[in-house]
């Protein structure tokens, strides 16, 4: 999701890849996109993997036989006079694996998802998925720990500044993700991302960095050098 062409890349060479290409898309833009697709508000990130604790928790509670596939649509839209607002559509698939002990170990599954955002920075209409495992099913376990990857494409319109528009595609591999129970809370975890994209008449951008899920409700992210803080709530930045 963002911005500008060859002759800006020279004036803008330290925030974007040094093997990559910017068009304008600054390490700020990168990371406003980044922190739009995390945060629950949107329904990113922070939202699809707590549904994901919840609904696994609930069939492990239901006694489902080990290696029982389920299947659930759902259709999420943000609360009235929402100051993000949010309409998606998402098919859930979940697989029960137990352990040797024939109890319920981890589940592994698939998460659809199509719909559009509009928040303070970014307005997006997009598609992706986040395909997961889910393990501390086990009574004794302290925490749920969740690995995956979280996929998003699709069109982009900074607020800020109109002209920058055009196509992303965001890639975060997502590992060991700590989520203490009962309540679900981040307690750590690390995520590598990479997103790419070009804005019309002006060219392509292309950005990796890394994630480190903090617990206190943020992220610390990482773009070339530049630190920012992630409110996974909201996804606003601050400079880290």
């Amino acid at each position: 999701m963002m911005l500008l062409l060859a002759g800006a890349i020279a004036c803008n060479k330290n925030d974007g890849l040094k093997t990559g290409i910017t068009a304008n898309v600054t390490a700020s833009d990168a990371a406003d996109i980044v922190g739009s697709s995390l945060s629950a508000n949107s329904n990113g990130f922070a939202s699809i993997s707590d549904d994901v604790t919840v609904n696994s928790q609930v069939y492990v509670n239901a006694h489902l036989a080990c290696g029982t596939t389920k299947t659930d649509t759902l259709t999420k839209k943000s609360p009235t006079n929402a100051n993000v607002t949010f309409s998606y559509g998402l098919g859930y698939t979940y697989t029960l694996n137990c352990n040797n002990a024939g109890l319920p170990d981890n589940i592994i599954g698939k998460v659809n998802y199509s719909g559009n955002y509009s928040g303070p920075h970014i307005t997006s209409a997009n598609t992706g998925n986040l395909t997961f495992r889910l393990a501390g099913l086990t009574p004794t376990a302290a925490n749920w720990v969740l690995n995956g990857t979280f996929l998003r494409s699709g069109s982009f319109s900074s607020k800020a500044d109109t002209s920058n528009h055009g196509s992303s595609n965001l890639s975060v591999e997502v590992k060991d993700l700590v989520l203490t129970k009962p309540h679900r809370t981040v307690a750590g975890g690390t995520a590598t991302f990479t997103l790419t994209g070009s804005v019309p008449k002006k060219g392509s951008f292309s950005y990796a960095g890394t994630l480190v899920f903090n617990t206190d409700g943020t992220a610390k992210l990482t773009v070339n050098g530049n630190v920012y803080i992630i409110d996974l709530l909201t996804g606003e930045k601050r400079k880290g």
